[in-house]
Parts: C-alpha cells; structure tokens; sequence
C-alpha cells in the first residue's frame, strides 16, 4: 500500500466520500485535487486529524454527455447520500473547452492540463473496496512537499502564481517547496 492511500484508507471522512461516489457508477471517476493534496500535505505536516475540505472535486468523463446539468444532477445526488459537503462534480470531457485545448483523452489526460503537479492526483474507490491512484504527472512533487507548475501550467504562470497565493498553500503547509 503506498503511503497516499494508506493516508486516504485511514481516514474514515474519505473512504465514506468515495463510497458515496463509487454509488453513483460514473465512468472514468476519482475525487481528487485537494482531496488527495491536503489529506497528504497535512499527514506530512503532522495535522492530525486532516483538515475539512472547501471542495470536493469529483471527476468523470464521458464524451457522449457534455451537459453541464448532468453534473447539478450528481451534485444533488451526492448531497442526499452525504449532505452539507462542499460536492463538486466535472465531466473532464468537456473541460478542454474553457481552455480553448482539444477534448481531453480521458480524466487522466485533462490532469495532466491542470496549473500544478501536486492537484493532478486523485483516488477511486474499486469495487474489490481497493484505492487506484490516478496520477499523470507522478506523486512525487506531492511525497516530497514540492509544488511547482505543470508544463500547462508553466503557459498559464499568472494563473498559477495567483492560485498559490489565493489558496495561501505557504501559510498552511510551511514546509512546501515551491519551484519553477
């Protein structure tokens, strides 16, 4: 088991979040962005127990329904299975539009379009009740407290260095190097 799931199968909150969201059987799904980077930032700055999230970012794609209501639609289902969460649902297939890109292959690909390293990493729950780390740029910017852009990112560095400060990642997690 890697520490990222082991932190994620330890938390109680989480496996009960992706239990809500494996319910929903959506294609190509995870929860993922700050899901996975808090609970693991926070585990490695001996925040115990994890911080609330201000968003829970679930993924799916499926580029046969690109209507933005199918996404309030699961929302609102997973606000009766767990209400009062901060539910967050985007069809990854439809993304590439905003940022004038080509549709995105799979969840995986439209990672890979996000500003920084360590939120293009996400977890699914299995049916077999396993956890798959989804993550197309690789956990080690994450393990090792790094945060730097993405080479999408790295196109789009205002965006990037606005996020940072908004976020105020320097102020919760003082250990974080940030890199170019």
């Amino acid at each position: 088991m890697s520490l990222i799931t082991r932190i994620i199968a330890e938390d109680a909150a989480a496996m009960e979040q992706l239990r809500a969201v494996r319910s929903l059987a959506l294609p190509d799904w995870c929860i993922a962005a700050g899901f996975v980077r808090n609970r693991v930032w926070d585990h490695l700055h001996g925040i115990e127990p994890a911080r609330p999230p201000v968003d829970i970012d679930v993924l799916f794609y499926d580029a046969t329904d690109l209507a933005t209501e199918r996404e309030t639609a699961y929302e609102a289902a997973l606000d009766r299975l767990m209400p009062g969460l901060p539910w967050q649902v985007r069809n990854q297939a439809r993304m590439h539009v905003w940022k004038e890109l080509p549709q995105h292959r799979d969840t995986a690909d439209a990672m890979t379009h996000w500003l920084e390293t360590v939120t293009g990493i996400g977890v699914r729950l299995e049916a077999d009740d396993g956890l798959t780390v989804i993550a197309p740029l690789g956990t080690d910017d994450l393990l090792n407290l790094v945060c730097r852009p993405t080479p999408y990112g790295h196109t789009r560095r205002d965006e990037y260095d606005a996020r940072v400060a908004a976020k105020h990642w320097r102020e919760l997690w003082p250990k974080v190097q940030f890199l170019d």
